[in-house]
């Protein structure tokens, strides 16, 4: 297969932290949680990039993990690299609503749907958010409920709590 496209991953395991990660020679695509598996990444990565070979390559991902790795430690508030994701014109306005929340604050669903200019559209600002590919640098974990309520995190909710706790977050559980 001569027009395939490279998608690198690795299993990142730091302290009490473990994520597979992956990324194409664009940007990062993919982040999964510790309830993730290599079969989750590949299923994702298989959507994203149709023409796509999975290799493990920890080297092609060191930017990536760097940077987790600091994120993880308390000592980087914000990423500096790309991201290479695909998604509906809906999900990627989410995403990029996602990104504007900084480091240590929070945001609710309505007030996401209220910035993408779709007010009614709660509910499927929650779907677009649950279907991110790179959860923790696209911080979905920093939406809460209305209340301030700890909601869904396609992570597992003892991770969110893992990372709203690092930054600091306090909410209702």
């Amino acid at each position: 297969m001569h027009n395939t496209k490279p998608i690198y991953y690795h299993f990142l395991e730091h302290n009490k932290w473990k994520v597979y990660i992956a990324c194409t020679e664009k940007g990062l695509c993919y982040v999964g949680t510790e309830h993730s598996s290599i079969e989750d990444l590949i299923s994702c990565c298989s959507k994203q990039f149709p023409n796509s070979e999975i290799v493990e390559n920890e080297e092609k991902l060191t930017l990536y993990k760097n940077e987790l790795i600091e994120y993880f430690e308390g000592k980087r508030t914000q990423f500096t690299f790309s991201f290479d994701i695909s998604g509906t014109a809906f999900q990627m306005a989410v995403w990029k609503v996602l990104q504007e929340i900084p480091f240590g604050q929070t945001k609710c669903y309505s007030d996401i749907a209220f910035k993408i200019g779709n007010p009614k559209a709660v509910r499927a600002v929650g779907t677009a958010i649950g279907a991110n590919p790179v959860a923790i640098a696209i911080p979905c974990h920093r939406v809460l409920g209305k209340n301030g309520t700890l909601t869904g995190f396609s992570g597992g909710l003892d991770v969110k709590e893992k990372l709203l706790t690092l930054e600091g977050i306090t909410y209702k559980p």
